[in-house]
């Protein structure tokens, strides 16, 4: 299968379009004691089994690893197995160099982790996008108006009228040549999203911001999906969700999977 194909079937079989990020900090967890890697990766467990009946995806950040060094690789490349094949599977990593050193990071991304996609930067252009979509089976969703609140700082500068997350649309749309290039839009841009879906065409969107950030769910589901697959991304509030026991945080997998069902009924409806 191609990228899209993967990714419809795992919005398909879960009947799901929630993606679950994966940032597991140790601060977060509550705990009477400091945690180490080992009791991290327990906790990640936990969250899986918790939520892999209505998650179509999972998004591992990879700063929440990799700042354990080497023991926090390992738990990384143990999450993966865990999950296994059923879920889409995104490298929240950010990517954004060019050259010989993009192809090594989507090496280390597609082939040592299997991956099945990694958000990237756009800002280097075209060089640094480009390597993640050579391989028609895997993909990237690149940056293109985020829900942090210094995004207009960059994002929305104009460039001959145009706005900038604008220009990365056209880019990726030229980029996209086998059908294997997304964007990133927060769902606190719910203003725009409209207009960017318009302006995307079918290209998957994969929207964070739902949730603890206060974005819109029912626009981000009903625009996102209007043209296309979108995946909304939602972490702190499951991870965390109510005492953090697998009941809480299955409870609230369920909730956020059921209401965006929802939202899609009502909109083919």
């Amino acid at each position: 299968m191609n990228f899209i194909e993967t990714l419809n079937q795992a919005v398909e079989n879960h009947q799901s379009h929630l993606c679950v990020g994966l940032d597991i900090d140790s601060d977060r967890i509550d705990s009477k004691s400091v945690l180490d890697v080992s009791e991290l990766a327990d906790y990640t467990r936990k969250v899986i089994d918790a939520t892999r009946e209505f998650a179509a995806a999972y998004k591992p950040n990879m700063a929440f690893f990799e700042r354990w060094g080497s023991a926090g690789i390992r738990w990384l490349e143990e999450t993966i197995e865990y999950i296994g094949d059923e879920h889409f599977l995104i490298c929240d990593g950010k990517r954004g160099d060019i050259g010989n050193s993009a192809r090594q990071y989507a090496k280390s991304v597609f082939v040592h982790y299997g991956f099945d996609a990694v958000t990237v930067s756009p800002y280097m252009g075209s060089d640094a996008i480009i390597p993640f979509l050579e391989e028609p089976k895997k993909g990237a969703f690149v940056l293109c108006l985020t829900s942090n609140e210094s995004a207009a700082e960059l994002q929305l500068q104009k460039i001959d009228g145009i706005p900038l997350y604008e220009s990365v649309i056209e880019l990726c749309q030229r980029l996209n040549s086998n059908a294997n290039c997304g964007l990133v839009v927060g769902a606190t841009q719910e203003s725009k999203l409209a207009s960017i879906r318009e302006k995307a065409g079918d290209m998957p969107i994969l929207i964070p911001g739902v949730g603890a950030q206060g974005g819109d769910l029912e626009a981000s589901v009903r625009v996102g999906n209007s043209d296309g697959v979108a995946l909304i991304n939602v972490s702190r509030s499951i991870l965390f969700a109510g005492d953090q026991s697998s009941k809480a945080i299955s409870a609230k997998a369920r909730e956020y999977n059921n209401r965006m069902n929802e939202i899609l009924e009502i909109n083919s409806g």
